[in-house]
């Protein structure tokens, strides 16, 4: 993997990353194929709203259908017929967030399963496995994601076990590139909640180690939205300049527009997709759900500005009798016009971030979206 910078605006970035299968132009925004699909999308349909890269879970991938079953299948790619490049996380926040329950231990997590209570167990030895089974172009390292409210004593426990599942993920990697198993990049995982002082010691200590990107995470996991801008503003001018930087996690608009004008280049969530599949949808005009009744015999097209299929075929009026009536279709055309939205909207920012017009377009967004 190789990551150029091209021009700044400000602090905003225009990048490029280039991997085996495709380039990605930054800021991206990645859809989320948890389980080796994007909901209610085809890669067909991903590729024609102009998707360059995607993420899928390395969590649920291994529960079901497995790892070493995809692996016999060919890899990720062939089994779900994507060619373009794939971000798999490293399940960490899977464990922390969906099992009930857990023993954390330096050697990694045992869990139980969400899916039939059995019991496992992944540390950054597992995760490196898994992820080179899936054959994934960017993986990550395995973490715990700091939850909130954190006290500064766990937060330092919680960085430190962080740290060292992180070296042990870069001589897992290191030892399979050697090998020729698998050419896979590699991004650490920023922890320390919402401590500046452990923020800033957890990727100083990334560094050390060295990756081919880095992250941020434990982020939007319930804390107040003016702590985390705090912490995205703080960190992201910290990050290597010449690596890419992700944010892991956040979608909303908002907090994006603060990110990229932070310093981020990177960005996933399922807000799109699980908006779309709510009624709730993302316009040149601002957010609208399309259940509500002014729309029961409204012509016009959901978005003007917009060129996805939904909107050039179909009445805001369908779509409401689509969604109300719980048709198969409702789910698929919101969902193809959200993420036609999403990515039309990334590339949108990085015209106006080549031209130095970032200010302007973030506040007339941030206009639109109150």
């Amino acid at each position: 993997m190789k990551f150029e910078l091209l021009s700044k605006d400000a602090n905003a970035r225009l990048g490029v990353i280039t991997t085996k299968r495709g380039v990605i132009n930054t800021p991206a925004f990645m859809p989320v194929g948890t389980q080796a699909t994007v909901k209610a999308m085809s890669p067909e349909e991903l590729k024609e709203i102009g998707a360059e890269v995607i993420l899928c879970n390395t969590y649920h991938l291994y529960l079901r259908p497995g790892h070493k079953t995809i692996s016999s299948l060919g890899g990720l790619h062939k089994f779900m017929n994507w060619d373009k490049p794939i971000l798999t996380d490293s399940g960490g926040f899977q464990v922390f967030s969906l099992s009930a329950l857990r023993s954390i231990n330096e050697k990694g997590v045992h869990f139980r399963s969400h899916l039939d209570g059995s019991m496992h167990f992944i540390g950054p030895d597992e995760a490196m496995e898994i992820q080179s089974d899936l054959g994934s172009d960017i993986c990550m390292t395995f973490d715990e994601c700091t939850p909130y409210p954190a006290s500064y004593d766990y937060a330092v426990k919680s960085l430190e076990l962080t740290t060292k599942w992180a070296r042990r993920c870069k001589e897992g990697a290191e030892g399979s590139r050697g090998q020729g198993v698998k050419n896979q990049a590699l991004f650490g995982i920023i922890q320390g909640g919402i401590y500046k002082d452990l923020r800033k010691r957890s990727l100083e200590e990334l560094i050390e180690i060295g990756f081919d990107g880095y992250a941020s995470g434990g982020l939007s996991v319930g804390e107040p939205k003016e702590e985390m801008h705090e912490i995205i503003n703080f960190i992201a001018p910290l990050m290597p300049e010449d690596k890419p930087r992700y944010l892991m996690g956040i979608g909303d608009l908002k907090d994006m527009l603060i990110a990229v004008e932070a310093g981020f280049d990177m960005f996933d969530c399922v807000m799109p997709t699980r908006n779309a599949r709510n009624g709730t949808l993302f316009t040149s005009s601002g957010r609208i759900s399309i259940k509500r009744t002014e729309y029961k015999a409204d012509n016009s097209p959901l978005d003007e500005n917009c060129g996805c299929y939904a909107c050039r075929n179909f009445s805001k009026a369908y779509l409401r009798h689509l969604f109300l009536a719980k048709e198969i279709l409702s789910m698929r055309l919101n969902t193809i016009h959200n993420l036609y939205f999403y990515i039309d909207f990334f590339r949108k920012m990085r015209e106006a971030i080549n031209k130095g017009q970032f200010k302007e377009f973030k506040d007339r967004w941030e206009m639109l979206l109150r």
